[in-house]
C-alpha cells in the first residue's frame, strides 16, 4: 500500500519557507509576526499530518486498520521505533514536539511561539525523514 504524502511534504516545505523568512526579519518588523504565525500554524499541521500518516504506515503491524488508526500519538511513535521505522532518539524528539503542542494548546501567546520556534530546526529535519519513511511503506 502506497501512502500519499504530498500534502505533508507540501506543509513541510511551507513551514521551512516561513521559518527561513522569519529568521530574516527583526521582531519589530510586521512581517516577523506574519511569518511567526505561519511557522506555528504549519508546525501544527505537520505534526497532525505526521501522526495521522504514521498510523497508516503502522497498519501492517496490527490485526486491523482500526487498531492502528486509534493509536494515541505517543504510542504510534513508540511502535514506529519498535519496528525500526524511526530511531529511538527521533522518537523521543517527536514526543517533545507533541508535548509542546499539548502543553501549550491554550497558550497562543509569545511563550508558545518562542517554544515552538526553538524546536523548528530539528522538527523540520525529523518531519522530512518521517515523510520518507511513510512514503516508503508497504513492503515490510
Amino acid at each position: 500500500m502506497t501512502i500519499n504524502t504530498d500534502f505533508l511534504v507540501r506543509c513541510i516545505a511551507t513551514l521551512e519557507t516561513a521559518y527561513e523568512q522569519l529568521r530574516q526579519r527583526e521582531q519589530a518588523d510586521p512581517l516577523y509576526d506574519i511569518f511567526c504565525a505561519a511557522s506555528v500554524k504549519e508546525f501544527e499541521l505537520v505534526l497532525e499530518q505526521s501522526g495521522s500518516l504514521l498510523r497508516k504506515r503502522l497498519r501492517p503491524y496490527f490485526a486491523s486498520n482500526r487498531q492502528a488508526d486509534e493509536l494515541p500519538f505517543r504510542v504510534a511513535f513508540r511502535y514506529a521505533a519498535k519496528h525500526n521505522l524511526l530511531p529511538v532518539d527521533a522518537c523521543e524528539r517527536w514526543f517533545k514536539y507533541g508535548d509542546n503542542r499539548n502543553n501549550t494548546a491554550h497558550d497562543y501567546g509569545e511563550g508558545f511561539a518562542e517554544a515552538t520556534l526553538r524546536l523548528l530546526p530539528n522538527f523540520i529535519a525529523d518531519a522530512k525523514a518521517l515523510a520518507r519513511v511513510i512514503a516508503e511503506g508497504g513492503d515490510d
